[in-house]
């Protein structure tokens, strides 16, 4: 980490950026700073030497050209909705937070070419809305679209629900604008989806995770608004019934299915304890369930006879229990909230040990199988809440304290549990990482988990591009 600089030198280089932005732009004071310090979950407040707040990418431009001069390490924050420390600093206090929430315009929307251009502090539920106003869909969906950056959202690869159909950020995105770490501004807004002349440097940054530059601004892909979207939740007896059930509708509904959420029973009780206002389709319990999403770009009629059918096959062949299929837009958001409200159930439950894990997904039964029995052998009465993106293989696999048992105490054995999940994960050839990234929270996880040579090659363009390691240093390596 670079040294703290000494008062006239921090002085000056904090009257440079007052020029550069304006006096409003450049914040110091502590109460000022404090909202961009803690990250999203409240467990870690790090310091800065200043909160930058650049209106434009040129701004963005001159601000980390002058922090490359007085070599001032720099922390890219979007929304600061993530999960590993990615968007916070450290608590040195020798860096600054350079916030994007200013650069938030709607640059070009092409309906003909079905892309939109954005700042990279677009919210991205405006961009949604926007691609809509359109006639046109901006895929990606996730809980926190309400307040997420675009620039977050690339910068960490985002997932989301959709990804079965449309992919994670890399595949929706056709080009990047970029302030290098030395302050340069590269105009990458390509809207082309073929390009061959060389090294795909949009690919360089997306998912780096703002330690190799600053995304300012991207061109998006978008669709066509389906027709309808119809929802099912399904009842299974288990997760190798859900694999089954994917398959069935796969065979049967093709690109057509755009979700498939598998829910343990423990999540939906959560959500039933925390939120009992939210409806509850079934009277009995079972052990696993699935919200399948279909997208139709024929007309309602087709995507309620293809799921019904799906749903029928999968009743015939006792692959599920039970299903509701929701008949309206309101049901369907019904169910959509049990799903989406698993998150917010955790943290009214407590605190617990998350992990954000991909696996192929063939293995996600024996995965569930094998891990599941091994925490309860080392950890008596730990409770798991396992949900996730299932269609393509991205499980959120939590696990929280056993009843009676202080939220504090268990999160102690956070390195013990993380290792029995990762060694499995890991086992299955699968990822610690799927949507949430690294940051600084999975860094040493890392660097167990990734090849020696994969780290020397990351570690070479690290080099290359940032050789003073100003670009969020301490993330990802």
């Amino acid at each position: 980490m670079t040294t703290a600089m000494s008062s006239a030198a921090a002085n000056t280089f904090l009257g440079h950026c007052r020029t550069l932005l304006g006096d409003p732009h450049v914040l110091t004071l502590a109460g000022e700073m404090e909202p961009y310090l803690t990250d999203w979950r409240g467990r870690f407040t790090g310091s800065a030497l200043a909160v930058l707040r650049p209106g434009t990418a040129q701004e963005v431009a001159d601000t980390v050209r002058a922090c490359a001069q007085w070599r001032v390490p720099i922390v890219p924050q979007g929304g600061k909705t993530g999960l590993v420390l990615g968007s916070v600093p450290d608590g040195s206090g020798t860096a600054v937070v350079l916030s994007l929430a200013r650069l938030d315009r709607i640059r070009h929307i092409d309906a003909f070419n079905r892309t939109i251009t954005v700042d990279a502090g677009c919210i991205l539920q405006a961009v949604q809305q926007a691609a809509q106003d359109q006639g046109c869909l901006f895929p990606l969906s996730l809980a926190a679209e309400g307040s997420c950056t675009i620039g977050g959202n690339l910068a960490t690869n985002a997932g989301g629900t959709a990804v079965l159909r449309y992919g994670n950020m890399r595949e929706l995105c056709l080009g990047l604008e970029v302030v290098t770490p030395q302050g340069e501004l590269w105009d990458g807004l390509r809207a082309l989806r073929k390009d061959n002349t060389g090294y795909d440097l949009r690919d360089l940054y997306i998912g780096a995770e703002g330690t190799l530059g600053i995304i300012t601004g991207a061109v998006l892909k978008l669709y066509p608004q389906p027709k309808a979207c119809i929802t099912a939740l399904a009842a299974l007896p288990s997760p190798d019934a859900a694999l089954e059930l994917l398959k069935l509708a796969q065979d049967r509904c093709g690109a057509s299915l755009t979700g498939f959420e598998l829910m343990s029973a423990f999540c939906l009780h959560l959500v039933r304890t925390h939120f009992p206002q939210l409806p509850q389709p079934f009277t009995a319990a079972h052990p696993q369930y699935v919200l399948l999403e279909l997208s139709s770009s024929e007309s309602e009629a087709h995507a309620v006879a293809l799921l019904e059918q799906t749903i029928g096959a999968a009743l015939e062949r006792h692959i599920i229990h039970d299903a509701v299929v929701a008949s309206s837009i309101a049901q369907s958001q019904a169910l959509w909230q049990l799903r989406e409200h698993i998150p917010l159930a955790q943290a009214k439950a407590g605190k617990n040990i998350k992990h954000d894990i991909s696996l192929p997904v063939s293995v996600i039964p024996s995965f569930i199988a094998q891990t599941a029995p091994q925490l309860q052998r080392a950890f008596p009465g730990c409770q798991l809440v396992c949900f996730g993106h299932m269609g393509d293989g991205n499980l959120h696999f939590n696990v929280a304290p056993p009843e009676g048992i202080g939220h504090e105490a268990f999160l102690a054995n956070q390195a013990e549990v993380n290792r029995l999940v990762h060694d499995a994960v890991n086992h299955f050839d699968g990822s610690i990482s799927a949507e949430h990234g690294i940051g600084a929270l999975k860094r040493d996880e890392l660097a167990r988990y990734k090849a020696p040579l994969e780290l020397a090659l990351m570690r070479a363009i690290k080099q290359a591009l940032d050789p003073h390691n100003l670009m969020n240093p301490g993330k990802i390596l």
